[in-house]
């Protein structure tokens, strides 16, 4: 720990690559300079290095504003006859998150990529300070919409290890139901993204309607397409609205359908041609940053928290046996997400069934949290979410959620080498990498 007021340390960057944008971060946000960091570029926040004061977490008044770049003005990382830069982003068609690429090509080749995140900040740390623990996790489920569940989770989490307190069963039951609910919507939708950048209109609409099936199911149980409302400190809010037996059967037409054409979709040459050593990432990069989710264990590093930190009720459903992978491109990163759907259903059957022979058991423990700090932590769809938090009195002081994606962005820009233009949207889709995520 740093004393106060000190402006710089010896950056860790050089010695621990995984380090790269945090240490960035912490520059934007605190104003303190890691010395010797490669590329101490604004991250978070588009501000100059000589601005002052910034947003400090934990300290009051309003962020500033930022100091837009010129949008004229793209920086070059690589110099030469025919080379150019373009600028793609914030604003695309279709409904994309805003994030700027800067990409640097001699016309069809992909020589370097860079990445402008900071359209998306909503200072999401500074609005959690002086709330309350209970009402924390209303703004945690909507830190990173597409994975609203394992925020609720990782918040939670934390809050429980802070009060001493473990949830009843029946509510780690329904925890799990929830999360497994949500990988699927996630998966189906990046095979929604591939599909579509392949121009494959019937398959498009096919994963899209499961998609929305899906979603309509989560609806009917809780209220919510995305599952919010449920997770609360110490349990759950309430138990599905969904019948067991009325679960159990939707859940398997789901299955039914969704193998059926997964099963054509990885059948078709020509789809298949657009992902083979696509993007690749190799086993040794993704072992020495700790990628997360299916980026990581498609170049053959697993690192889920379901299995090696188990929480809820993953501790006694188990995840049953997936094959490992390690071709490291598109395609592997596809069939990851086709192990972990089949995955998901059989956790949801056995997950589904314990809850129906639990019975009527209490759903919530009493979960008092005053002063203290912990770490919570829950698988997402992309990987493992974490959430910081330290409890003064009842009410938070500091809350620093950290998604998947913020720690797997940084791997996006390494795995073009070899790749053209055409593969962009490809590699994009199989990082499946949430904006929201990374600029908090």
């Amino acid at each position: 720990m740093l004393p106060p007021g000190t402006g710089s340390y010896p950056a860790l960057t050089p010695v621990l690559g995984a380090a790269f944008w945090y240490e960035r971060e912490i520059h934007d946000l605190f104003g303190v300079a890691p010395a010797g960091h490669p590329r101490l570029e604004p991250l978070i926040l588009p501000l100059h290095d000589d601005q002052q004061p910034r947003p400090r977490p934990g300290t009051p008044g309003p962020e500033p504003a930022g100091i837009w770049p010129d949008e004229h003005s793209v920086p070059r990382h690589v110099m030469g006859a025919g080379l150019f830069a373009i600028p793609h982003g914030p604003v695309r068609s279709g409904v994309m998150e805003s994030i700027e690429y800067l990409v640097e090509t001699p016309g069809e080749d992909i020589s370097h990529l860079n990445m402008r995140v900071f359209y998306k900040h909503r200072g999401v740390e500074k609005r959690f300070e002086g709330m309350p623990a209970d009402d924390g996790v209303l703004l945690a489920e909507r830190t990173e919409g597409v994975a609203s569940v394992a925020h609720a989770l990782a918040y939670c989490h934390a809050i429980e290890r802070i009060a001493g307190v473990e949830v009843p069963w029946p509510a780690a039951l329904v925890r799990v139901l929830h999360a497994e609910l949500e990988r699927l919507t996630s998966h189906l939708d990046a095979a929604v993204r591939l599909a579509d950048a392949a121009g494959l209109a019937v398959a498009t609409a096919r994963f899209g309607a499961h998609k929305e099936r899906v979603l309509r199911l989560v609806s009917r149980m809780c209220g919510s397409r995305f599952g919010r409302g449920v997770v609360v400190p110490g349990g759950v809010s309430a138990r599905p609205q969904v019948g067991g037996a009325e679960f159990l059967a939707e859940i398997g037409r789901l299955d039914k359908a969704i193998t059926a054409d997964a099963r054509v979709l990885m059948g078709t040459a020509s789809f298949l041609d657009r992902l083979r050593g696509t993007g690749p990432l190799s086993p040794q990069r993704a072992r020495e940053h700790g990628a997360l989710g299916p980026v990581g264990k498609a170049s053959g590093f697993s690192d889920d928290a379901r299995h090696s930190r188990p929480y809820d009720a993953y501790r006694a459903l188990g995840l049953g046996d997936v094959s490992p992978h390690s071709g490291g491109d598109a395609l592997a990163r596809l069939r990851v997400r086709w192990a972990e759907v089949g995955q998901s259903f059989h956790l949801l059957r056995r997950a589904a069934g314990e809850l129906g022979a639990a019975g009527d058991g209490p759903l919530t423990a009493e979960c008092h949290a005053g002063d203290g700090r912990a770490t919570g932590w829950a698988e997402a769809p992309r990987g493992e979410v974490l959430y910081d938090i330290q409890l003064t009195g009842g009410r938070l002081t500091r809350c620093r959620p950290r998604s998947a994606s913020f720690h797997n962005l940084v791997l996006f820009h390494e795995v073009f080498a070899g790749d053209i233009l055409t593969d962009f949207p490809f590699i994009e889709a199989s990082f499946g990498l949430s904006v929201a995520g990374v600029a908090l």
